[in-house]
Order: structure tokens, then C-alpha cells, then sequence
């Protein structure tokens, strides 16, 4: 039940006062005249693809740790200890066999895909390509200087290469650069070491930003699995981490013994060296750190990697199958079997104006639920990740019903 909820809106959530003539409008009906009923409204509105929602408990131990850690150097034990927990933590998470490591670093995976041209692309990447973040790895690897052309392969925004078929074993390539969660679309990608290929040869590195923590994985077919913790581990940005298999520690090694150039705060060696201390190289944001540590504790308490997955997936089962019960509603991605869990698409009819609909649902509360801005669509985009509750999924599906069905 909803109705015992109680909403105080802050007065900036309410956009500026617009009248519509879209057709599908009547005219002179303004979008700030719709009210949602209180007991439709989730209990957090916090729907954003990243920064995603933030706990309390997470911003309580913020609290818990400003005299002992926040304003504390990163080479002072209570640091390299709250470091070394998250590392194992995380090992835990994820499952990794004997022989893997955690790396880290600052600067979040946008810097990490920099990090890769210097320190894990010993020659040649190859990469599936299917939207606006899986594309950022292979144009940061074509214009290294040091590096050959990367071979791309690309799909259309709302599927993903297929292997076997589209993304298959190439001579010369020594890194296969695979994209788990594309957040822009929504799209989610098995992860698959490519036939005929040996991690003695060819490691397959994965973008993990928006999955890690969400999303199952297997370690078996991945040598690099990296990720920053402003999605599933609702944390801050600014800070970049790897689980890396013996493989790729092996060419971490491999390529810091040569004598390429490597700016030091994007060299893997040192990342990778200064990672076993249980520090980074530079100093760290401690409260991303604090938020990244309590949430891994709320995840592992209450069941790992498996709990968090299933508590997306429970929410993604809702959305979708809303959707799928509207005739002005449809999943962008049309086969079920590449469809996120932890961001969802969702197409609205060309009669609905999305951005309307987001208006209004900000107004009340509901925030973030817009497209991604470069692709372009009369779309809406949800995030599910595991803080997020799917009752709160429920509620926002009840309130776009609503919206929309005032604006027919």
C-alpha cells in the first residue's frame, strides 16, 4: 500500500510552466496541471542511470567515518585497511578464482579506457560496438599512437554483435573488448571468450560500468572485468576498478617492463603495485571509498552477487512486462534475451511526448527517467539497479499510467 506515504517536493523539482500543442495534446492544457495521487508515488524517485540512488545506511557510514577516516592520509593504515576490505570484498563478490586481483586507480572507466591503451593492448584490440559508451574503448585505441587500427564491429543501437557470427577470433589481435551493460541503450551482453582464442594470447576485457554488481558473470571468460562504482554500488565517480586474472597481471607485467611511454597516473604497473599495498597511487575520494565498502556489506549480507542480480532482474521483469501490456508502450530492445536488468528502455508512441512525461513525473518526485540524450528517442530510460526497490519500479509504471493517461 501506498497511501501512508508522506512526499515533501523541493521546490526546484518543478519545472518551468509550459503549455502543450503536441498533437495527441488538447490545446492550451498545460503538463504542470496533472497531479499524480500520493499513493501512486514511489517511496524514492531516484530512477538515474548514474550517479545512481545512494543508500542512507551509505551516507551514514560517511558519518560513522568522519573522525577516523575523511581528512585521513591514504597511506595512514585506517585508509589502506578500508582499501584492503573493499578489494576482498569484492573478490568475494564476484567469486574470482585463485591468482586474480583487484586493481585500482582514480579517474573513473572513461580515464580506465586510456589506462588499457597504454597498459593491456599490446598491439591490436578488437571491439563489439553497439552504442555511445561501447564505442569510447575503440576510439581512445585508434587514436593511441602506439597502437595499430582496432577492428570494429558494430550493431545497431538495441542489439549487439553476435559471436561467432559478427564478433569472431582475428589474427594480430591481443585484446577483445566486450561491453556487459551498454547504458545508453539498455542493452546486456553475455559474456563469451571468442572461439579459438587462449587468454595466453588475447585477453577479453570487459566494461562492466553500469553491470558490475548487478549482472552475473563468469570469470572463466574474462581476463579484465572494470568498472566504476557510481551505478550498481551507488557510490560516487572519480575512481576506476579492475579484477584482472593471472593472464592479464601477466601482461600488466609484460607491457611496464618495455619501454613505452606511460604518463605514471595512467600506468597499470604502478595502478597494479600500489593496489597490492592497498592504496592508489594518487589520493583517493575517501567518501567514494566509505559508500563503495557499505554497500558491498549490503550486498554480501544479504545473499552476494546472485541476491543483487535477482533484485534488478525482479524489476526489470516489471517494467517490461508493463510495457508489454501497453499499446503505447514498447521495450526498445525487441529481443527479450539482450534486454538489460539494470536499465531499461522503453519507447513511448509517437502521440506521447517522453519528455512531457519525464516532466511531469520530476514534478512529483519521479526523477531522471529521460532518454539517453544522444540516441535520440521518444524513449524512457530507468535504472535498476539493486538499491533501487522494485515496489519503487511498480509505483513509477503506475505513475506514468497515470500521465499518460491524462495528457490522451
Amino acid at each position: 500500500m501506498h497511501g501512508s506515504r508522506h512526499h515533501t517536493l523541493p521546490t526546484s523539482l518543478a519545472p518551468p510552466r509550459v503549455s502543450s500543442t503536441r498533437s495527441g495534446h488538447a490545446v492550451g492544457v498545460s503538463i504542470d496541471d496533472i497531479v499524480i495521487p500520493t499513493d501512486l508515488l514511489p517511496n524514492d524517485g531516484r530512477f538515474c542511470c548514474g550517479p545512481s540512488k545512494v543508500r542512507h545506511a551509505q551516507v551514514d557510514a560517511i558519518v560513522a567515518g568522519r573522525d577516523s577516516i575523511l581528512g585521513t592520509s591514504h597511506r595512514k593504515p585506517v585508509v589502506k585497511n578500508l582499501v584492503g576490505d573493499v578489494r576482498s570484498k569484492l573478490v568475494e563478490l564476484f567469486g574470482l578464482p585463485s591468482g586474480w586481483e583487484i586493481v585500482l586507480g582514480n579517474g573513473g572507466s572513461t580515464v580506465f579506457w586510456d589506462v588499457a591503451t597504454f597498459g593491456l593492448v599490446r598491439e591490436r584490440s578488437q571491439h563489439a560496438v553497439f552504442g555511445e559508451f561501447s564505442s569510447k574503448f575503440a576510439e581512445a585505441c585508434s587514436a593511441a599512437p602506439h597502437l595499430g587500427d582496432p577492428v570494429v564491429v558494430k550493431s545497431d543501437v538495441g542489439t549487439h554483435p553476435q559471436f561467432g557470427t559478427d564478433f569472431i577470433a582475428t589474427d594480430g589481435i591481443d585484446v577483445y573488448a566486450l561491453t556487459h551493460n551498454e547504458t545508453s541503450t539498455g542493452v546486456a551482453m553475455d559474456l563469451q571468450r571468442p572461439e579459438g582464442t587462449s587468454a595466453s594470447d588475447s585477453l577479453v576485457v570487459v566494461d562492466a560500468t553500469s553491470a558490475a554488481g548487478g549482472l552475473t558473470w563468469d570469470p572463466a571468460q574474462v581476463d579484465v572485468y572494470y568498472f566504476a562504482p557510481q551505478k550498481c554500488f551507488a557510490s560516487d565517480g572519480g575512481l576506476w576498478l579492475a579484477a584482472c586474472s593471472p593472464a592479464a597481471l601477466e601482461r600488466i607485467g609484460e607491457i611496464a617492463a618495455t619501454d613505452r611511454w606511460r604518463p605514471a597516473s595512467l600506468d597499470l604497473g604502478i595502478a597494479l603495485d600500489n593496489s597490492l599495498k592497498n592504496q592508489t597511487y594518487n589520493t583517493p575520494a575517501l567518501a567514494t571509498l566509505i559508500m563503495l565498502d557499505a554497500q558491498l556489506d549490503w550486498m554480501l549480507d544479504n545473499g552476494g552477487l546472485a541476491w543483487a542480480a535477482d533484485r534488478s532482474a525482479t524489476s526489470a521483469a516489471m517494467l517490461y512486462g508493463w510495457a508489454a501490456q501497453r499499446d503505447w508502450a514498447t521495450p526498445f530492445v525487441s529481443d527479450a534475451g539482450k534486454r538489460s536488468n539494470v536499465v531499461g528502455t522503453i519507447d513511448l508512441d509517437e502521440s506521447i511526448s517522453a519528455d512531457d512525461v519525464c516532466s511531469v513525473l520530476r514534478r512529483h518526485g519521479a526523477l531522471d527517467t529521460d532518454a539517453y540524450r544522444k540516441l535520440g528517442r521518444n524513449q524512457l530510460r530507468i535504472g535498476m539497479f539493486p538499491a533501487i526497490d522494485p515496489d519503487d519500479i511498480r509505483a513509477l509504471t503506475q505513475m506514468v499510467d497515470h500521465v499518460v493517461a491524462n495528457l490522451s
